[in-house]
């Protein structure tokens, strides 16, 4: 009895040890690989989970090799058990992908849902992951960081240390003599009696000038950010405005529309771009601020912008006057442009001696004036309910490329086809047309070898189509993960919704480190997760050769949560090189680094960490916009989790508050509230899941036909109470 009980213990102690042994050479002797990629942040529990490994065959890393194991594991960084195991897929029988130059394989692990952190191993190799977490909230960090970037682009606002950082502090900038508060116009700089107060704004890229149509782009898309999932956004993202009551979002909005207040005329007109200096930090820039005339584009992305805030601040009562104000605005800008619809600035050109006012040309084609008149209308229409809007948006709907170019959609219209599809789904549109919208979209997404038709035949092994990699490639991804995720919300092709949505967060796993250099594209996230990301980029600010330069390089590094442009096949260095850029030392940078990669590369692969200015030009390669940001932000805000306590909102029953008829209904019903306020109107299915949100006022008519049959809670709130009744569909 005691010989087999000691050999019963030593057995035990054998498989102890056995067990703790292959723990211990998990957890330790495993390789972090830069061929087993994950997004570095994490993955939803009920998100499909895919890591893709890849073995670089051409390119730049193609003397490189690597050979996955047949079997592979997820670990547990805590204890470093194996909670996970599966084999390989190879993509497309083991074939090159030409987009990224790389053999890759697929490692799903969707069934794990458990809340943790953990890697991905090869059971054969011992390479490893970079660690990633899966839990609900693994974005909420992210999108925080992404929104911040704001308020680092704020003109004329002191970075104090405790919202900046200390390791961006800064005082405002531009407001010194002859600058934004004393800005003159471009081709009148001496003459005082035109001065304006043109203060305020955001940088609008890694340049310091402010765009007025690219500025009201911005606040649109924040909008729709906001509107499409507005129970994420939380008051307290550590900007100035934190802690009002407010949403922080709506704070970041209201801060670039007061400063379209100030680019409107009288008239109604608005003026088209301030062109700022330029220093690091920006608070060192001293040389005169300038503005350009007004136009027709920009004051018709004024009227949009104007209209649509509008529409979202009357559901905040402490912004029922700004609301109003806005409106008018909106009207007045609507009326000018309509009596002046060619009145142009390109701003670039020598030919009006504008040449050097900004840097990018913020004019636009007939196209683009009239996509601009289009969403303004839907806008306005939205607001007011009048019919000349809805008209006028009627009317003109199908000169968009959707339908002018033959079922046609496109990354470089996005902006448009955005607009149609939000007017598939207001209320008081016409059936028919949305209708056409909506399967006319469907029609063109499916086009052989582009969006839908690309996802459906899995054309790329990195799960994050795009058809070309140009200037701001990661802006499109961002993009494209919009257009699915809309595709989806909207239910336009029923078999395929699940797909669509997958889809949207395998653009973010692309942002987030899914790429053939393991990389997140966004600045200095290691604090929020990231193992490997962009350790610069270009900007003035964050200029080479500065204290915030390179991260783990120069003093400080630049700011987090900026996106990067990503990879573009069309970079090349200046035409100047590598012998006329003016003197030897000049043409000696040509020459001054390996530019390989970006050059001579598989798309993918275009892409360099670096921030060099002339003549290497990575602007045109990792620059920040703006408009890559929100883009990013608002892709990055549908799959935050929503705020149970930060705005501290009370759940009651209806007692009456609003009714629904008809219940149960066929897919459409109107809700009756017992006021004329604006509240916040959400749609979940029995789990919980949120289908849509939208803001909405008594009498007012929700489409739900794209939702499957069943019950659904319907609720409203007002930022701080919110009432619900059921709803059979």
């Amino acid at each position: 009895m005691k010989t087999h009980f000691s050999m019963f213990m030593f057995l035990r102690i054998i498989t102890f040890i056995s067990f703790w042994a292959i723990i211990r050479q998990n957890t330790i002797t495993a390789q972090d690989s830069k061929y087993i990629l994950v997004d570095q942040f994490g993955y939803q529990p009920l998100s499909t989970k895919v890591a893709v490994i890849r073995d670089p065959q051409v390119g730049y890393d193609a003397n490189e090799s690597y050979s996955p194991g047949v079997s592979f594991s997820v670990i547990s960084v805590e204890n470093g058990a194996e909670v996970f195991e599966d084999q390989v897929q190879a993509w497309n029988n083991g074939g090159i992908d030409p987009i990224s130059g790389d053999k890759v394989w697929h490692f799903d692990f969707t069934e794990l849902t458990t809340p943790g952190e953990y890697y991905v191993l090869d059971n054969t190799t011992n390479q490893k992951s970079f660690p990633f977490r899966i839990d609900e909230d693994v974005y909420n960090n992210v999108l925080k960081a992404a929104v911040r970037t704001f308020y680092y682009q704020r003109a004329g606002v002191a970075k104090t240390p405790n919202l900046a950082g200390a390791n961006w502090a800064d005082g405002p900038s531009h407001i010194g003599t002859l600058q934004d508060k004393d800005c003159r116009p471009y081709n009148a700089k001496t003459d005082a009696s035109k001065a304006k107060d043109l203060s305020g704004g955001w940088y609008d890229a890694g340049d310091y000038n402010k765009y007025t149509p690219w500025t009201a782009s911005y606040v649109v898309t924040l909008l729709r950010a906001y509107e499409e999932n507005a129970t994420v956004w939380t008051d307290d993202y550590n900007i100035p405005e934190s802690g009002n009551g407010i949403p922080d979002i709506i704070d970041e909005i209201l801060f670039g529309v007061e400063w379209l207040i100030k680019m409107q005329q009288s008239d109604g007109s608005c003026l088209s771009i301030v062109s700022c200096a330029h220093a690091s930090p920006p608070s060192a820039a001293t040389g005169q601020s300038v503005y350009g005339p007004a136009s027709t584009f920009a004051t018709l992305k004024c009227a949009g912008a104007f209209a649509y805030t509008s529409q979202v601040l009357k559901s905040f009562p402490a912004y029922q006057a700004k609301s109003d104000d806005l409106m008018a605005r909106a009207k007045s800008a609507w009326t000018w442009a309509n009596n002046n619809p060619n009145v142009l600035f390109p701003n670039n050109t020598s030919s009006n001696g504008s040449q050097g006012v900004g840097a990018g040309n913020q004019e636009t084609d007939d196209l683009g004036r009239l996509t601009a008149k289009l969403g303004a209308s839907l806008y306005l229409y939205r607001r007011t309910g009048e019919d000349a809007y809805k008209a006028f948006f009627e009317s003109q709907y199908n000169e968009m490329p959707l339908f002018k170019w033959g079922t046609y959609i496109s990354q470089y219209f996005f902006e448009s086809q955005d607009i149609l599809l939000q007017y598939s789904h207001t209320p008081g549109h016409n059936f028919e047309i949305a209708q056409s919208i909506k399967t006319t979209t469907v029609a063109a997404s499916k086009k052989s070898g582009d969006f839908a038709d690309a996802i459906l035949t899995n054309k790329d092994p990195y799960l994050a189509f795009i058809k070309d990699y140009n200037w701001g490639s990661n802006q499109y991804k961002s993009i494209y993960g919009n257009v699915f995720h809309v595709m989806s919300s909207l239910n336009l092709d029923p078999l395929n919704s699940a797909t669509y949505l997958n889809a949207a967060k395998s653009y973010l796993h692309y942002i987030h480190g899914v790429n053939p250099f393991n990389m997140v594209y966004l600045s200095n996230m290691k604090t929020y997760g990231a193992d490997k990301n962009i350790t610069q980029f270009y900007h003035s600010w964050f200029a080479e050769g500065s204290p915030w330069d390179q991260e783990g390089v120069s003093l400080y590094g630049p700011a987090p949560g900026f996106l990067a442009g990503g990879p573009n096949t069309s970079y090349s260095v200046d035409a100047c090189c590598p012998n006329n850029c003016g003197s030897a030392q000049n043409n000696a940078i040509c020459t001054s680094m390996n530019l390989t990669p970006p050059l001579n590369q598989p798309a993918m692969k275009s892409y360099k960490d670096f921030n060099n200015s002339w003549p290497l030009n990575s602007w045109s390669i990792s620059e920040n916009s703006n408009g890559y940001q929100v883009a990013y932000i608002r892709l990055l805000s549908k799959f935050a989790t929503k705020n149970t306590t930060s705005n501290n909102i009370e759940t009651i029953t209806s007692q009456q508050k609003f009714s629904i008829y008809p219940n149960p209904t066929n897919g459409i019903i109107t809700i009756l509230i017992n006021d004329a306020n604006t509240y916040q109107l959400e749609v979940k299915d029995i789990t919980g899941k949120s289908m849509m949100t939208t803001a909405i006022t008594s009498n007012q008519t929700i489409y739900l036909e794209h939702l499957s049959a069943g019950l659904y809670i319907i609720s409203i709130s007002d930022g701080k109470n919110q009432w619900m009744e059921k709803v059979v569909r």
